[in-house]
């Protein structure tokens, strides 16, 4: 029988080359296209929105020092925006009005060449007190030229420093500048002069006003150096021959002071000068029941603390320059739960819920305490790495304002 054969399948015709590569060519053809519609359409399409200069301002003017330090080396515009001086006038306003710009700052009072500064923000001061810890504080860079400074005030973010009552030193730590001004053209060295700082707004110049007392003369003269002007200036000399306690504290325009009157059965009285006209004015105390009293200012208001052996009455002027103005704010009573434990007679920051700063001290050390107007309770806290018995704390408010120009 014969053998039979296979059927052969019929041979699968071949593709084309332009069939074959159809599928790929089409994928990439339609890949393509998509890329330039969607080119097309970013050329053709409005650039993004941009900030007007206004609006950047408005921005970085709330934003703390230490930002906009580094922000200036974004771009030029940038660094001339930070460094003008409407921009710096208008950051200060935007501090004083946060309670978040402002610092506590703690030195000691004794004899020692080399200055140590402790500071700690407002808030964290508050928040420590509540819960009964400790403030912790970072030490403050300080330019290393101190010797044996004796008082410190503060105007617009920068710290005044009266060093063994012959010189002078601006310092704003938030931005690390400092300035030592040429001494007083006085050659008697048994002299003593205290320096205060403020700001003159009619110029909108910064003036140092130091006072220097000859006991042997029983004369005050007053001296005024304007930051810009490089010389002393000599004014009127204060009407009164009586010892200034402390330096002046800056508030409505004026420098002012506290003033011990010997002749009058050791009484105080306050003595302003006016940067307007240059002008003194006698502005008498409000009624208070001591001696012992501080000036200082709460909430840009003339403020006096008078302590006595039971409590501490807070009082401020509300109108500067009327006697008639003088409201009392608190009365702290002392700490009778804690054995031993006092007010200082120096009300130091005042927050919106009727909070109030201020240093207690006792027979073994210094505490930060808030005082609760509304409950009448008190608030201690521990002060981190900080015993001195000789401490005085100042409340200053950030900002970029330079202590040389």
């Amino acid at each position: 029988m014969p053998r039979r054969r296979k059927q052969r399948r019929p041979p699968v015709p071949s593709r084309s080359f332009a069939e074959e590569w159809e599928p790929i060519i089409t994928t990439k053809k339609r890949r393509r296209r998509r890329r330039l519609t969607t080119t097309t359409e970013t050329l053709t399409s409005p650039p993004l929105p941009t900030l007007s200069s206004d609006i950047v301002a408005e921005i970085l003017c709330r934003l703390p020092v230490q930002h906009l330090l580094k922000l200036r080396c974004i771009c030029k515009s940038w660094k001339a925006l930070i460094s003008d001086n409407k921009f710096i006038e208008k950051h200060l306003i935007m501090s004083k009005a946060s309670r978040d710009r402002h610092h506590l700052t703690i030195y000691p009072r004794i004899d020692s060449h080399d200055l140590e500064l402790w500071d700690s923000i407002i808030p964290t001061v508050f928040s420590s007190t509540m819960s009964s810890s400790t403030v912790k504080q970072t030490r403050l860079w300080c330019p290393n030229v101190f010797n044996n400074f004796v008082y410190l005030c503060s105007c617009d973010g920068i710290l005044c420093f009266t060093i063994m009552y012959r010189s002078v030193l601006l310092w704003n730590p938030s931005i690390r500048r400092f300035y030592i001004y040429p001494p007083l053209p006085i050659k008697d060295e048994r002299r003593e002069s205290e320096y205060s700082f403020g700001y003159h707004h009619f110029t909108q110049s910064y003036k140092i006003v130091a006072v220097t007392n000859f006991r042997a003369k029983r004369k005050n003269e007053v001296r005024v150096y304007t930051l810009g002007m490089d010389s002393w200036r000599r004014i009127k000399d204060l009407p009164y021959s009586d010892f200034i306690i402390r330096p002046g504290v800056f508030v409505s325009g004026t420098i002012t002071w506290l003033v011990y009157d010997a002749t009058i059965t050791s009484k105080h009285f306050i003595i302003s000068l006016d940067f307007e006209n240059e002008s003194y004015q006698k502005l008498l105390l409000p009624n208070v029941e001591t001696d012992t009293c501080m000036l200082g200012v709460l909430r840009d208001f003339l403020c006096i603390s008078a302590s006595t052996d039971m409590f501490v009455d807070v009082w401020i002027m509300k109108e500067f320059g009327n006697k008639e103005s003088w409201t009392k704010l608190y009365q702290v009573p002392y700490c009778t739960g804690v054995r031993g434990l006092y007010p200082r007679h120096k009300a130091l920051y005042i927050s919106n819920d009727d909070q109030l700063l201020m240093i207690f001290r006792d027979s073994r050390q210094l505490k930060l305490g808030v005082y609760d107007f509304k409950s009448g309770t008190f608030n201690m806290s521990k002060i981190e790495s900080f015993n001195s018995d000789y401490m005085d704390p100042e409340v200053y408010v950030e900002s970029l304002i330079s202590p040389c120009s």
